[in-house]
């Protein structure tokens, strides 16, 4: 139920920008239509967005019960849809990037019991109370950035009471944090230290005992799994979220992010909410994929963290006709970046993307990603009002002007959560008259 709060209009918005249209994921040329209102007003009241338009449309309805935020000519747009983070973890892998810059590879440094199972490690033996604390920390930076929503990950404790243990953590952050967490358990992760050599075994651990207490407990919303030739094979992975499928899960896949692994095609014929990563897809797979209405979620600062040029084809599944999404990859090893903005900005100059389709992946067809598309991802009349008042005139300008934060003020449910000083050269501008 939305909380009743004091009705607040914004006004002298220069870009209001909507992202206004057909109730699916945009594809195609449609990406690049943000429904832009100039010179727009929105009005908002109980946590929603109750009207909006040009000023001279609006202008009416502004009765004085309204507090009025005057925009000064600022760009407005719907919080940011993360669409695959791993917000929940202990420690840092620092020590590893250092590595990594010396020249050792993701690869070497895993298998010399480094990279995800050291986070692992340093999960299990972490409190619940502890892992809260620095999740609630990296929740405030996804609001700085202006990310209002993120599907948040399990994924780090690899055995029942550690995936619980996250999984609760995640539960606890959206009760507690303006921060909208939608979880996904991810057991199958990678293989814990004492599974080694016996993957089968462990799968039949996810499938069998973790996945349905999780249902049990409805801890998560969501089932992903790593499918990677030496993780989650094809059939290993089938496996897994086929149980997760029977017991009311939505699926989610790492698919073909460091080999043509095949794991495109499983997620069309699973009918996956999404494929994620996809550097290696090959042809068929972006088929497969728009014939089964699978949206591809794209993680390209993991790519730049790890030092590759191999970015997703995101072009090509722009003229294939998939609903693609942008997201960041947070994670302490492969993405340690809260930041759409980033995400936008990398999408815009190695993906050959428009900054129109950028921000259309990481809002509203992130929110169809997630099964929000109704609820957020736009600014329309009856939607959450979750906006950001960015300190810029022009939309472009937030991937162009790469590593600043230009969320201004944050809003969620009408509520701002977080602002900061204008910038002096947007003071004085007026309401219209």
């Amino acid at each position: 139920m939305e909380s009743e709060s004091h009705p607040i209009a914004i006004v002298n918005c220069g870009q209001l920008v909507t992202l206004a249209g057909p109730a699916r994921p945009r594809v195609g040329q449609q990406l690049r239509d943000l429904s832009i209102i100039d010179s727009g007003v929105m009005l908002v009241r109980n946590g929603r967005i109750e009207t909006l338009g040009r000023h001279q449309e609006v202008k009416g309805q502004l009765t004085p019960e309204y507090e009025v935020i005057d925009a000064e000519g600022r760009a407005i747009l719907p919080g940011f849809v993360d669409a695959h983070t791993h917000i929940v973890f202990a420690g840092t892998r620092a020590d590893e990037y250092e590595l990594r810059a010396t020249g050792a590879t993701y690869q070497q440094i895993a298998e010399a019991g480094g990279g995800i199972r050291s986070t692992v490690r340093k999960t299990r033996d972490a409190s619940e109370g502890a892992l809260f604390n620095a999740a609630e920390r990296y929740s405030n930076w996804f609001l700085r950035t202006g990310t209002t929503t993120i599907e948040a990950k399990s994924g780090y404790g690899l055995s029942l009471v550690d995936e619980i243990k996250i999984l609760r953590v995640i539960r606890r952050l959206n009760r507690t944090t303006p921060l909208e967490c939608v979880p996904t358990f991810f057991g199958a992760h990678e293989i814990p230290d004492e599974y080694r050599g016996r993957t089968r075994e462990y799968a039949e651990l996810v499938a069998r005992e973790m996945l349905p207490e999780v249902a049990e407990q409805e801890l998560a919303e969501y089932c992903d799994v790593f499918c990677e030739p030496g993780v989650f094979d094809v059939p290993t992975s089938r496996s897994i979220l086929t149980s997760a499928r029977k017991l009311s899960f939505g699926l989610r896949v790492h698919a073909d992010q460091l080999s043509q692994s095949g794991g495109a095609e499983m997620a069309a014929e699973l009918g996956a909410a999404t494929a994620d990563h996809l550097e290696h897809v090959a042809e068929r797979g972006i088929e497969a994929l728009q014939r089964a209405g699978v949206q591809p979620v794209l993680l390209p600062a993991s790519v730049y963290t790890l030092g590759s040029k191999r970015f997703a084809p995101a072009r090509r599944m722009i003229e294939a006709g998939l609903g693609i999404v942008l997201a960041t990859d947070f994670n302490p090893g492969s993405s340690p970046t809260p930041s759409i903005p980033f995400v936008l900005s990398l999408a815009c100059t190695q993906m050959g993307m428009t900054p129109a389709e950028a921000i259309t992946a990481a809002t509203i067809n992130a929110a169809w990603s997630l099964g929000r598309g109704t609820e957020i991802g736009s600014l329309e009349a009856g939607k959450r009002a979750n906006f950001v008042i960015h300190d810029c005139r022009d939309y472009r300008e937030i991937p162009y002007f790469a590593g600043i934060e230009s969320a201004m003020a944050v809003f969620v449910r009408g509520e701002p959560v977080t602002a900061k000083t204008p910038c002096p050269e947007n003071i004085g501008a007026r309401v219209p008259q």
